[in-house]
């Protein structure tokens, strides 16, 4: 374990936590896009949500079998190990005069509840001011031990 592993496991942390508010604001973004993309008959599709998956960082690596048989349980961090979309139904809205209404007049609305995005965001940010506090934290331990030399 070294004097700077806590700060590279906030470090990591945050970077985590900034690409997941980062997917989370595009999802509120285009809660309204019906023009997505474009299936392979040509026709739109709608935005699909997505949503990030998170895992512990260096696993398998050869750096975490040395620590694990130094005897040194520090963590890695957290890394992005995905984002995926949710394959959730499109919500079906009635709007004839729209130009994506099928037949029946109903147009596919992504499925982005912006309630719950909201919440991801928030729940992110706070992860995120948690490790900014825990890097200050770290740091200022470091400026006190340099002082302790003084």
């Amino acid at each position: 374990m070294t004097i700077f592993s806590s700060l590279n496991t906030s470090a990591s942390a945050l970077t985590a936590q900034r690409l997941r508010m980062d997917v989370v604001s595009s999802n509120i973004a285009n809660a309204e896009t019906t023009r997505a993309t474009i299936d392979e008959d040509g026709n739109y599709v709608p935005y699909r949500r997505k949503m990030v998956s998170f895992e512990t960082q260096g696993t398998n690596s050869f750096s975490s079998f040395l620590e694990r048989a130094q005897g040194s349980s520090a963590s890695n961090g957290v890394r992005v190990s995905e984002i995926t979309e949710d394959e959730t139904e499109f919500q079906m809205v009635y709007n004839p005069t729209s130009p994506d209404a099928n037949e029946e007049g109903y147009v596919a609305m992504p499925n982005v509840d912006p309630l719950k995005e909201m919440t991801d965001l928030i729940s992110s940010t706070r992860s995120y001011e948690a490790n900014v506090t825990a890097m200050n934290a770290t740091k200022g331990m470091l400026q006190k031990a340099l002082e302790i030399g003084k």
